[in-house]
């Protein structure tokens, strides 16, 4: 555990407080973006798919909050990798930061199109042009929306693995395969936009094989922590420049 203060800040909090947020992000991502959808949603049956959200609206709704949470706290992870990386190279950790917070609003405001679902569901209103069928039918085109919202935050998600990659390959106090795998991961994302857009029919999800890094670079620093002794090298490095 890194054991510096700075500014005032004990250090020491600031592992042990963003591990909890990492891990509670892991969670919640889980929960919000695979299983919620794999449960509920019954490809080419939209009454299916409108009855399965009707019938399990809280959840439906966690699945909204536990998204936008998860891109709030991330932005809390991407700034504790700055502190930790940064000392390898500044300008690469604040473009880790800045593909971060560009990723989260759009991954916020793609819930809406989950708000749409629920609004055409519930809202009575709406059964005075439409009928019930005319609906559900409307139902997976918002649910399609959702899922190239995701893949458009997909990109700036893939693109922060970049830097982090780069910086963990070189920092020499966190394993460089991580780093590798993180890179790797990147164009895992930006090679599941283009074929998700360009060629929909692909079928393949390159960066459910690419996802590695990110599982490892998580439980790396949950469980074992950076080298403290090379941490503290080349933030000694960085502060004498």
């Amino acid at each position: 555990m890194v054991t510096l203060a700075r500014g005032g800040m004990d250090w020491n909090c600031w592992p042990i407080l963003n591990r909890n947020r990492w891990g509670f992000a892991t969670g919640m991502s889980v929960f919000g973006l695979l299983y919620i959808p794999n449960m509920l949603m019954v490809p080419g049956d939209a009454t299916a798919t409108a009855g399965n959200i009707l019938a399990n609206e809280l959840m439906f709704r966690l699945s909204m909050v536990s998204t936008i949470l998860v891109a709030l706290v991330n932005i809390v992870v991407a700034l504790y990798l700055y502190e930790l990386l940064k000392p390898i190279n500044k300008n690469y950790a604040a473009l880790m930061v800045i593909f971060t917070l560009v990723a989260a609003p759009i991954a916020m405001l793609n819930e809406l199109n989950h708000v749409a679902v629920l609004l055409l569901l519930k809202n009575p209103e709406y059964l005075t042009v439409f009928t019930t069928s005319q609906l559900q039918s409307l139902v997976p085109l918002f649910l399609d929306l959702h899922k190239y919202g995701l893949h458009i935050a997909g990109i700036f998600w893939g693109l922060w693995l970049l830097p982090m990659g780069y910086l963990v390959f070189k920092s020499n106090y966190i394993p460089k395969v991580i780093g590798i795998l993180l890179i790797i991961g990147c164009f895992g994302y930006l090679i599941d936009f283009v074929t998700f857009f360009v060629f929909p029919n692909f079928g393949v999800v390159i960066s459910e094989y690419a996802f590695l890094g990110e599982v490892l670079m998580v439980f790396w620093l949950l469980i074992k922590g950076v080298n403290v002794a090379q941490w503290e090298k080349r933030a000694l490095e960085s502060a004498s420049k």
